[in-house]
């Protein structure tokens, strides 16, 4: 497969993030909860005062490390990029879009496939989020399981996880949009369809 030109990975890292902060904003707008690091950030940006894009870049800046280590410099730094685009999208999008009246269930079907559609679009240019996405890359490539897979169960993790901290409900939604999420990734992302090579 021919590799991307530098304009191409651009602007496939300006689309990919805003997708997945359009989709976290679907979520935080029902008050749900999503898997890896943007779910803890979702879910401390209710407990405090500081809002969600501080404490997701903040909260990834030890996989960016990590991405460094494994995968090199450019997959780490176009990962920083796309984290800090999540992150200052995601918190200026209420000046652009509010939301009266919306279903739950739809926030988190939409929410879910928004955020996995932006990050097929991030993992297919030599980028990722950041966090658990680093993590799930560096098992698909020891063990050949679909990113998708691994992804699920650590967010499904996360998302049970709050359930000491929001109702039953919101925890129900929140799981929905997780399997939706990594259900679009499953599916879409597999080691032996389309395969992008991490120079070091």
């Amino acid at each position: 497969m021919e590799k991307h030109t530098i304009y191409e990975d651009g602007i496939a890292l300006l689309v990919g993030s805003f997708l997945v902060a359009l989709g976290v904003f679907f979520l935080s707008s029902a008050q749900l909860i999503t898997g890896g690091t943007a779910g803890l950030a979702l879910l401390f940006s209710q407990l405090t005062v500081l809002s969600f894009g501080t404490l997701y870049f903040f909260i990834n800046l030890p996989f960016y490390a990590l991405a460094w280590l494994r995968f090199g410099k450019a997959f780490a730094m176009n990962s920083l990029i796309a984290g800090a685009l999540v992150s200052i999208f995601a918190d200026q999008l209420h000046h652009f879009i509010q939301l009266s009246r919306i279903s739950d269930v739809f926030s988190a079907i939409a929410g879910g496939l928004l955020i996995g559609i932006g990050m097929l679009i991030l993992f297919r240019h030599r980028s990722s989020l950041g966090g658990f996405n680093v993590m799930c890359l560096l098992i698909q490539d020891k063990t050949g399981i679909s990113v998708g897979k691994t992804q699920m169960v650590l967010d499904c993790s996360i998302v049970v996880a709050s359930l000491f901290f929001v109702s039953t409900w919101i925890i129900a939604l929140s799981v929905l949009g997780a399997i939706v999420l990594n259900i679009t990734l499953a599916m879409n992302h597999k080691p032996t369809r389309y395969t992008v090579k991490y120079q070091q």
